[in-house]
Formats: structure tokens, C-alpha cells, sequence
């Protein structure tokens, strides 16, 4: 059978929560002629979530069911799951809950199934490790394997090698990030973290190392946005010469971000560990260079050192530091990586990831 005889495919996806930078590429795939498109949510929103709900698109759909919390981790039990064999793949986006693993258990025996995951954390010790391990068996029952990111990729590829395994990383609508660009850079240089202020984003990390350029007498200002969380004890630690260069504006909605990434000059994303990091396709989008510790996915994708921004070793301020100093000291450099990104942020639309996605699934149903 032809490829057009197929069409239009018949695709359905099972995702945790409606994220923004889902539904962009949700939306752009339910534009696609070749694509009639079903997406199906775990839950609404969850309590720390940043995004507000909004109206659902006529192909999303909310499963009923409530979830349970075990540390960060949230395990969903959904009941009505449309299992059906009408669908031409079913793509599934996370494992580490009840539905999910029914998904994986019974309808990719059924349907060809694509899982579609971040890398995974490993090296969890006692019954989470080994819970952790027994959820992942299912994944070989899929057809294939989409990647978040070539770092997500090169771990998939180790531990199912007999998958195919696509890279597809996450990809949003950053026209307004775009838009109204700044003549950069300003005086003083603004650096810009956007998170939540927790050990895990290393927001720590990025407040040692403004502390010692600062110290050393540098000039620049240190923007933070995002959830409070431990900000006001890690500010407690710091010299007060110090605090006086930092400014923190609070939670912002994600209609407001584009107006504090348009205030800096330069991105940092530090943290510990982050699967992927959409704040990195933001900052980009917004023609900043960024700097990354090497334990965030998206740095491996978007980031080419010495051209849009840097990655530094996970943990080491004075390396942050030392980058950070090179900027400050040769504004130029900031010019040029600024340029650099904004080059970078025409590959990231969700019309791009759109296309991906067909590609891969008309490799799968052509088979």
C-alpha cells in the first residue's frame, strides 16, 4: 500500500499534563493534512505546575482518574482509556505510573507504539531503584523509541539497542520571545535564571558564582524568576555588596516571561540535573546566549560552545564564574552569541517538530 493510500495517519497521544510546549507541537501536527490527531491528558494540571489551565483544542481529550505522590515522582490511575486498535501508532509520553503501564502491557500489542520519554534517571538505590527498573521493562514493547535529545537518545540506544531509536526533543512557539529584540548588551550586563529556585535547578550554584565575580569586582546584575522555594535562605548566605546586584521578580505566567528574557543579556541554566530544559529554547528564542551546566539536555542539542553560549562542568561555580567573567569582560562576545542563537531559534519551531514526527511515523507505518 502507497504512502497517500494511507493517509491521513491516525495518531493518538497519551501525555501526563497539557504543557504549553506540547500543545504547540500538538496544535502544528493537528495542522498537518497528513495527520488526524488524538491526544489524550493523565490529568488536568497538577498543584505546582507553572501553567494555567486553558481551553482544550477539539482533539484533546482529559482522562478521568486522580494520581498518588511519592516524593517528586506521581503515579496516575486513569480508568475509560480508549484502548483501540483504530489508531495507526499511539505514542505514549511517560512510564512511571498505572496507566501508562497498562498502555505499554496491552495496546502496544495491538497498535505499533512509539514511547516518547526524556533521558531516564538511573541509579536510584533500594525499592525506588528497583521499581524503576521493573517499570522500563515494558518499553520493549514498543515499535520504536523518540528520544528528548541526543543525550535522552545515546541512553535509549544503550539500553534498548534493538529499538529504533529517533531523536525528537521538544519544540515551542517563541514568536513572542522573538519579537522586540534589544540592542544587546546593556549596561549593567543582566544575567537571567528562570526556574524554581531549588537545589536541583542549582540555583545555589549560579548564586556562589555571581557572589565571586561580584567579589572580585565585576559589574552585573543577576535577574531571577520563577518560584521562590530555598531562595531566601540561599540570599541569607551571600554578602550583602552582593544582594544588592540581584534582583528577584517572583512567579511569572508564561504570557509574561518574554518581557524578562528581553531585560537580559545572558542566559544560565545550572542545573543538577534537567532532562531537557525548555527555558533553553526560550532564551534562545529570545536571542540570548545561554550557559549550561553539562548535566542539562537541551545543552547537547542547542548549544554549540563557543558560539551561542557554553557549558560548564555540573556543580563548579568557579567555572560558571570564569565564563561569566569572559562575557562581562568582552561585551562583544555577547554580541555575537546573541546573534548566534537567534540563527539557532529558526530550527526550533514547532512546524519543524511537526515534521519530524510525521517522518517517523510514516517509517512505522510503512513497514
Amino acid at each position: 500500500m502507497s504512502n497517500l493510500d494511507k493517509l491521513p495517519y491516525r495518531i493518538v497521544f497519551y501525555s501526563i499534563l497539557p504543557s504549553p510546549y506540547q500543545r504547540d507541537l500538538f496544535l502544528e501536527l493537528s495542522r498537518c493534512p497528513e495527520i488526524d490527531l488524538t491526544v489524550y491528558y493523565l490529568e488536568p494540571a497538577c498543584a505546582d505546575s507553572p501553567w494555567p489551565e486553558k481551553p482544550l483544542q477539539d482533539y484533546e481529550h482529559i482522562l478521568p482518574g486522580f494520581h498518588l505522590a511519592w516524593g517528586l515522582s506521581r503515579f496516575h490511575f486513569n480508568w475509560h482509556l480508549p484502548l483501540t486498535t483504530q489508531a495507526d501508532v499511539v505514542v505514549i509520553n511517560g512510564y512511571m505510573n498505572l496507566t501508562t503501564q497498562i498502555l505499554l502491557r496491552l495496546q502496544a500489542q495491538k497498535t505499533p507504539c512509539i514511547f516518547w520519554g526524556e533521558k531516564m534517571v538511573g541509579g536510584s538505590l533500594g525499592l525506588k531503584g528497583k521499581l524503576q527498573k521493573y517499570l522500563a521493562r515494558p518499553l520493549n514493547n514498543c515499535t520504536s523509541i523518540a528520544a528528548i535529545g541526543t543525550k535522552a537518545q545515546q541512553d535509549y540506544q544503550q539500553r534498548f539497542s534493538h529499538h529504533q531509536i529517533d531523536n525528537i526533543h521538544y519544540y515551542c512557539d517563541l514568536t513572542a520571545f522573538a519579537q522586540n529584540l534589544p540592542q544587546r548588551p546593556r549596561n549593567p550586563i543582566t544575567i537571567l535564571f528562570c526556574g524554581q529556585m531549588i537545589a536541583r535547578k542549582g540555583v545555589d550554584i549560579l548564586l556562589q558564582a555571581f557572589n565571586h565575580l561580584i567579589q572580585t569586582g565585576e559589574n552585573a546584575r543577576l535577574l531571577l524568576v520563577g518560584r521562590e522555594a530555598e531562595l531566601p535562605h540561599l540570599l541569607e548566605t551571600l554578602p550583602e555588596k552582593t544582594r544588592q546586584h540581584i534582583e528577584y521578580a517572583g512567579f511569572q505566567s508564561p504570557e509574561n516571561l518574554p518581557q524578562f528574557f528581553h531585560q537580559a543579556d545572558l542566559f544560565v541554566l545550572p542545573s543538577r540535573y534537567d532532562g531537557w530544559g525548555v527555558v533553553v529554547n526560550q532564551a534562545i528564542g529570545a536571542g540570548l546566549p545561554v550557559i549550561c551546566s553539562d548535566t542539562v539536555g537541551a545543552a547537547y542539542d542547542l548549544i554549540i560552545p563557543g558560539e551561542n553560549g557554553d557549558l560548564f562542568p555540573n556543580g563548579n561555580f568557579i567555572a560558571l564564574a570564569k565564563i561569566l567573567s569572559n562575557y562581562l569582560q568582552k561585551p562583544e562576545k555577547i554580541q555575537i552569541a546573541s546573534l548566534a542563537s537567534i540563527k539557532k531559534s529558526e530550527q526550533l519551531s514547532p512546524i519543524n517538530g511537526a515534521k519530524k514526527w510525521v517522518d517517523v511515523f510514516s517509517k512505522i507505518i510503512q513497514k
